[in-house]
């Protein structure tokens, strides 16, 4: 081993030699199985903090079940991501050939893409190898890939036959930019400072304006535009004021439409004018209502978000309808939306329908990735009815056989499922999964694989023609069916009989509908097991936190907070973080503020911690939470933790270097020292596997962590140090086998977190255990053995551990040198205890630097020492000759004045309610921090203070 550890010397190489050799590779002769779908990140970029995250915990898990011997499979793949990679195609297009999807065909196009994916694949997977990932890279896929796209055809056809697949007009999210439909799930609604109109509709009735009566009714709208669709006026039938009105009619300004007035609880009493416009085609909440009373739909906006000529009307069901004329004032047509808010206000102003206006805050739906409004449009589109669906795929989780871990967001789950509506499937782009249905020149469909397929099927001659529909399937579809399609169905491969159903889920919170439920969905209905009943996808859903950055915002590249996991790992310099940050930014008016932050953040760049130290922070951080806030501080102290590791391992290596090991038992004739660490290593494992098998990756973190760092290390190895100076030759040698067992199935229980540093170390453990297999990633996993536990042993080392401690404090507390032999004096001591000083009185001296140790009859003079009670015992240390107690005492105090002048300012700052106003939350929690700091440090100086005060008053 090398003297100094670095990560990047052994990492890449220790990788390469993993996957060369084939250890990623599941055994098919093994029938206990565990298996792991990776969520596919998009290939729109590069892996960021949240893929890493929970590629780590998923590595961790798959690790952890390979060593315990299971046939191990983790399905590695990327995601199409249809409407996020065709905008990043088109921009790059747009930015270096000026043109846009337009200007090329549909083939010519996709072309693009793929060119573009190759490369944008090769990064990600880049980035996952240098994670650590064991994954069988000779089974990845593509959610595009030939085998993929048969199953998705396969599901479509399959679905549309049993009649749960249907095409309607129906209202949707529509961006105006894309010219697609998007989920309602990817709306993003923003609050925005708008303003509300107050517009007059005139009441008629036979044509003619009703005199001494209410004249009209006055409707409150933020989107005046929306009046050219209007089909009624809704009234609340409780409403005293207006509900006389209701069965009568009003003229629609502008377009002198005549419209009835309909009574409806939808119009709340409370809240505006308590009439309400009804525009079916344009809102959501409009179109329920117009299901409700039979109303006619008037769609009045174009595909990219202009104001149409002649504007279409439908009735309820979504059929074209006559029932109005169908004409658009000839001064907003082609106005895009905004400009034609603009115009009607006007008009409306100038004719005498405006009553007023004012200033309210608007909630907005946007598309976040566009960035565009979002405007509900009345659209042709192909529907999944889901309620069968999802009845299947509740009770799977209420009645356990899928596992929400935390329990919580099984409620979620359940909301979500019991509200569920049809989902829309299809999408308006290029990229994707092109709809597998055909039509004749009558417009007749056929569903199938192939245009080939079809004629033959339904003896479709070549003089007609057929056209494949234009639409493409939503990206969940196909990432809907990712669990059994990327094992080979519909066919029945080995694969998918031996992994499906999976054991784990992966996953955020955020995506639990988006993609969770979807795939509990399909996966359900078809797949079956030996009986014929629906295979869950999975057995447990792991759910994790978000990774947030350290002031608990959510990363992104518009706030500039963004960090590549790649850049812990290897180390950014400051300037080329600036221009990673700033790159390709789409609001370039952030570009100053991105950079100030990253300076601070970041005054000197990123310094390379390796990847082990990385995915021991994820770990420790893998909480229950909800939320989980990035430290760079921790990540740094995870970094000193492997350096301890790798000094630790290189002290066992230099000492037994040519150590001839031999099995060995803990009956055998050994030290309370090597006795003690085997029983605490057990232990050790017991927590930690109870902690893995309980997905609590931070306590296993924090037990690996204690273990190797406050019991390895700080105890154990000073004791091994002592031992080999000065003990017997056979105590030495019992205690170099000790050493070695321990280091070399420490390793193997850190090996699923850390691996590079477990396995490379490992490399030189075994030559001296004389392990011939050539990787620990092979290794048994260490069990737990019920009969290495001994309460005495454990107590007679902790009681040592306590007087040293108590020894150590003194120490600091006196101000005396580590190096000055003191004298011990024990008083009231049991047989037992009397026993552990003799068997243990050279390791006690020598590693707490006594000079003697001496077990009293009676009892000392205790107005000259210092004393202690532990575990009933009374440890004494006389005092009087060790310090200057004069000298200790005014240095003391001095340094209490200090602190306490400290403490005031923190307090006044921390009281001062403009600093609690203005100061960011993270510098008020690090001053209230410190305050609890400086108050621990004047307790400790009081203590010491009072002690020598009262021996100087004594002498």
């Amino acid at each position: 081993m090398e003297k100094t550890y670095n990560p990047k010397n052994i990492e890449e190489s220790l990788y390469s030699f993993w996957e060369k050799n084939g250890y990623f590779k599941p055994d098919n002769l093994r029938q206990s199985t565990f298996c792991i779908m990776m969520p596919p990140p998009n290939i729109t970029g590069s892996l960021h903090m949240g893929h890493a995250f929970q590629q780590t915990i998923m590595d961790i898990l798959i690790r952890y079940h390979r060593m315990q011997g299971k046939n191990t499979f983790w399905q590695v793949g990327t995601d199409h991501a249809g409407i996020a990679t065709q905008i990043l195609v088109e921009r790059q297009i747009f930015l270096e050939e000026k043109k846009t999807k337009k200007d090329y065909n549909r083939d010519d196009f996709i072309k693009k893409i793929w060119i573009w994916k190759n490369k944008s694949n090769n990064i990600i997977t880049k980035q996952m190898r240098r994670l650590g990932i064991s994954v069988d890279w000779e089974h990845e896929k593509f959610t595009l890939d030939p085998d993929i796209s048969i199953a998705v055809r396969e599901a479509f056809i399959l679905f549309y036959k049993n009649n749960l697949i249907y095409q309607k007009k129906r209202l949707v999210h529509w961006d105006s930019k894309l010219e697609t439909v998007i989920s309602d799930l990817e709306v993003e609604h923003r609050l925005i400072k708008g303003k509300k109109w107050f517009i007059r509709y005139p009441i008629v009735q036979n044509d003619v304006f009703i005199k001494n009566t209410i004249k009209y009714l006055t409707v409150s709208t933020t989107r005046p535009e929306t009046l050219l669709g209007d089909t009624a006026i809704a009234i609340n039938p409780e409403d005293h004021n207006y509900n006389q009105c209701i069965g009568k009619f009003v003229m629609c300004p502008l377009t002198n439409r005549i419209i009835p007035i309909i009574g409806d609880k939808y119009a709340d009493l409370e809240k505006g004018t308590g009439c309400v416009k009804i525009t079916p085609a344009h809102d959501f909440n409009d179109y329920k209502v117009a299901i409700r009373h039979k109303l006619p739909m008037i769609n009045i906006f174009t595909f990219d978000g202009r104001i149409k000529s002649i504007s279409e009307v439908y009735d309820y069901q979504g059929e074209k309808s006559d029932k109005y004329n169908t004409s658009i004032p000839l001064q907003f047509q082609n106005l895009d939306i905004s400009s034609a808010r603009i115009e009607i206000v006007k008009e409306i102003e100038r004719l005498g329908f405006l009553e007023k206006f004012e200033d309210c805050n608007i909630l907005v739906p946007y598309n976040d990735r566009s960035g565009v409004i979002i405007e509900p449009i009345l659209t042709n589109q192909w529907y999944l009815k889901t309620s069968k669906l999802a009845k299947v795929a509740l009770n799977a989780v209420k009645d356990k056989k899928i596992k929400f871990i935390p329990e919580q967001y099984e409620s979620m789950y359940s909301s979500w499922m019991n509200n569920i509506e049809d989902w829309c499937i299809s999408r308006q782009l290029w990229w994707g999964h092109r709809i597998p249905v055909w039509y004749d020149n009558k417009k007749n469909v056929y569903v199938g694989h192939n245009e080939k397929e079809i004629r033959q099927k339904y003896s479709i001659s070549e003089n007609i023609s057929l056209t494949q529909e234009n639409d493409v399937l939503d990206t969940w579809f196909s990432s809907g069916l990712w669990t059994f399609s990327s094992l080979g169905w519909p066919k029945k491969t080995t694969f998918l009989k031996l992994f499906h159903p999976t054991n784990v889920l992966v996953s955020g919170f955020d995506i639990i509908f988006f993609w969770i439920a979807r795939m509990i969905m399909l996966t359900m209905y078809f797949v079956k097991d030996v009986d014929n009943n629906p295979q869950v996808p999975f057995r447990n859903i792991y759910i994790t936190g978000l990774i947030r950055d350290e002031d608990g915002q959510k990363m992104s590249k518009s706030k500039g907070n963004v960090i590549d996991p790649l850049d812990m790992i290897d180390g950014i310099s400051l300037s080329d973080l600036i221009k990673k940050r700033t790159k390709n930014l789409l609001q370039p008016n952030l570009f100053n503020k991105i950079v100030q932050r990253t300076i601070k953040q970041f005054p000197e760049g990123i310094k390379s911690t390796g990847t082990d130290a990385l995915r021991f922070t994820f770990s420790a951080l893998a909480s229950s939470t909800r939320d989980i806030k990035w430290d760079m501080n921790r990540l740094k102290g995870y970094r000193n933790f492997c350096n301890k590791l790798w000094n630790a391992s290189r002290f066992v290596l230099i000492n037994t270097k040519n150590h001839n090991f031999s099995v060995f038992d803990i009956k055998d004739n050994m030290l309370l020292i090597n006795k003690w660490i085997l029983i605490e290593f057990n232990n050790t494992v017991k927590l930690y596997r109870e902690s893995l098998d309980a997905y609590r990756f931070d306590i296993a973190a924090n037990v690996l962590y204690d273990f190797i760092w406050n019991v390895f290390c700080d105890w154990y190895l000073e004791f091994v140090k002592i031992i080999i100076k000065i003990g017997s030759f056979q105590e030495v040698y019992c205690t170099k086998n000790v050493l070695v067992y321990i280091l070399e199935l420490l390793l193997r229980l850190a090996h699923p977190i850390i691996p590079f540093i477990t396995e490379i170390i490992w490399q030189s453990v075994k030559i001296i255990k004389n392990i011939k297999e050539k990787t620990i990633m092979l290794q048994a996993f260490p069990k737990y053995k019920h009969h290495l536990y001994d309460e005495t042993i454990l107590f007679s080392m902790n009681w040592i551990k306590k007087i040293i401690i108590f020894l150590r404090n003194i120490r600091i507390h006196m101000n005396i040198s580590s190096k000055k032999l003191l004298p011990l004096f024990l008083y009231n001591i049991t047989s037992q205890q009397k026993q552990i000083i003799k068997d243990n009185i050279f390791l006690i001296k020598k590693i707490s630097f006594l000079d003697s140790i001496t077990i009293l009859l009676k009892k000392y003079d205790q107005d000259l020492c210092i004393t202690e009670i532990i575990d009933g015992a009374e440890i004494i240390i006389p005092i009087l000759k060790l310090v200057d107690t004069e000298i200790e005492l005014k240095r003391l105090v001095k340094e209490e004045k200090k602190i306490q002048i400290n403490i005031l300012k923190v307090k006044n700052k921390i009281s001062n309610k403009d600093f609690l106003y203005h100061a960011p939350k993270h510098i008020v929690n690090q001053e209230k921090n410190k305050l609890l700091k400086l108050n621990e440090i004047n307790v400790k100086l009081s203590k010491k203070i009072k002690i020598l005060t009262n021996i100087s008053h004594k002498k």
